[in-house]
């Protein structure tokens, strides 16, 4: 019978377990959906990491003609009640978004709660409860933004996501027209 050697293992990896997705993964995953609902034609969630010069990795983002949405998801109060001790929180002009929401469980957060400009989203199971501070018709999101979002963030995330795909070979696709484009 043959000896196993520590060696003989080198090159045998464990098969990677999938966890069940935890209510913030969830909640990120909806906030990028709502995102995409309100006209954001790009967006990312939180499993999307970029070095954005802040420290500040959104769990939602998404970009419009004119304006930049982020949302912070929070499945817990304690994590709401610690977001306000980061640095680009105590320094709203060192944040992203020229707008932000927080993206919780019904009652999680309530208005009272909420940051100077911020707005609150709830969500339940197959819905988005817009409970404060959004805009009131599709041409407020350019005219009407709370913060002016920081563009030098923001700029890094979405130059991290082109490099990405032009490492893999894809950036060259950006030149051909969407269907979607050569039908209007």
């Amino acid at each position: 019978m043959a000896t196993l050697r520590r060696e003989d293992l080198k090159f045998h990896k464990a098969p990677k377990l999938e966890r069940e997705p935890s209510l913030h993964d969830i909640l990120c995953t909806k906030a990028e959906e709502w995102l995409k609902r309100q006209g954001c034609k790009v967006t990312f969630h939180d499993k999307f990491k970029a070095v954005t010069g802040t420290g500040e990795q959104p769990d939602a983002i998404g970009w419009r003609s004119g304006a930049s949405i982020l949302i912070e998801c929070k499945a817990s109060r304690s994590d709401f009640l610690s977001d306000k001790n980061k640095r680009f929180r105590k320094d709203p002009g060192m944040g992203m978004g020229d707008w932000r929401f927080y993206f919780c469980p019904s009652g999680v957060i309530t208005p009272d709660d909420l940051p100077e400009g911020w707005g609150l989203l709830y969500c339940y199971e197959k819905k988005v409860k817009k409970v404060y501070g959004l805009p009131k018709g599709n041409a407020n999101w350019f005219d009407k933004k709370p913060f002016d979002g920081n563009k030098q963030a923001e700029n890094s995330m979405l130059v991290s996501a082109l490099r990405r795909l032009k490492l893999r070979g894809h950036l060259d696709l950006i030149y051909e027209q969407p269907e979607e484009v050569r039908h209007e």
